[in-house]
């Protein structure tokens, strides 16, 4: 009874918190539109209001590593295995601008897919190719005006939290544009919040590690097959060194 008092709870700050946060991105996207082509202050206050929705339960402590590994200025492909509906609101913790790809039906929720809309971030239908040829298209053109691009190559999430095999369409863009990939695990949400359930699951800790880029000349004379699996498996290892020391605080 009190898990699911919590959920209802943290659901109704997040609908009325919401509202007021829309009009303000809303202000924002108008205001700084003028001088900020790439919406990088209207970015910042997004990750504001993602974020605030993980600082708002204390059960969810999260731990970021390797922050510094993000080099400002610098345009990545940025890649995360995916475990939960929590990963993209975690990553907006770090706080760094991208464009992240997600699935068409978010952007259609009220307010927060309507601010996806104001920051154009890019849209994909699954199992639609031209869709996918679009995404494609826009993620390029982001790319070449100086965006991070964030995807999960799982493409959906993972159901028991292992790394299910990448789609191409990073590795695609990483080498038509020439820049580096950027490998991030996540750890600890689909125990927080599995897989088809909304239910609050007690007290985890979730766990963020940027790994250092991989440079472009690294991967340039790799297919994009050899590409994705080489970050895959670094993405594994890493995953099962987080998990082992997650493990190993939760017993502490």
């Amino acid at each position: 009874m009190i898990n699911r008092l919590i959920v209802i709870s943290w659901f109704t700050f997040v609908s009325v918190t919401s509202v007021l946060f829309f009009i303000i991105a809303l202000i924002l996207r108008l205001v700084t539109k003028p001088f900020d082509p790439r919406l990088k202050i209207l970015h910042q206050f997004t990750c504001f209001w993602a974020a605030l929705y993980t600082w708002i339960i204390p059960a969810w402590r999260i731990r970021i590593n390797g922050k510094e590994n993000i080099i400002p200025g610098r345009t990545y492909v940025v890649v995360s295995n995916h475990q939960s509906l929590l990963d993209i609101l975690v990553l907006f913790n770090l706080f760094f601008h991208f464009k992240f790809v997600s699935k068409i039906e978010i952007f259609k929720v009220p307010l927060i897919g309507w601010n996806m809309y104001l920051n154009q971030y890019i849209r994909l239908k699954r199992g639609d190719r031209k869709s996918v040829e679009q995404m494609m298209a826009d993620a390029e053109k982001s790319l070449s005006e100086g965006n991070s691009i964030l995807i999960f190559p799982e493409g959906s999430r993972s159901s028991d939290g292992k790394v299910k095999p990448f789609k191409p369409g990073a590795f695609i863009l990483a080498q038509k544009r020439q820049v580096p990939i950027l490998p991030i695990v996540i750890s600890g949400t689909n125990a927080a919040l599995p897989k088809h359930s909304i239910d609050f699951h007690g007290s985890h800790n979730i766990g963020i590690r940027v790994l250092p880029e991989i440079p472009y000349e690294t991967f340039s004379a790799m297919t994009v097959a050899e590409t994705a699996d080489m970050v895959r498996q670094t993405i594994i290892s890493e995953l099962s060194r987080n998990e082992a020391q997650l493990e190993e605080k939760k017993a502490a």
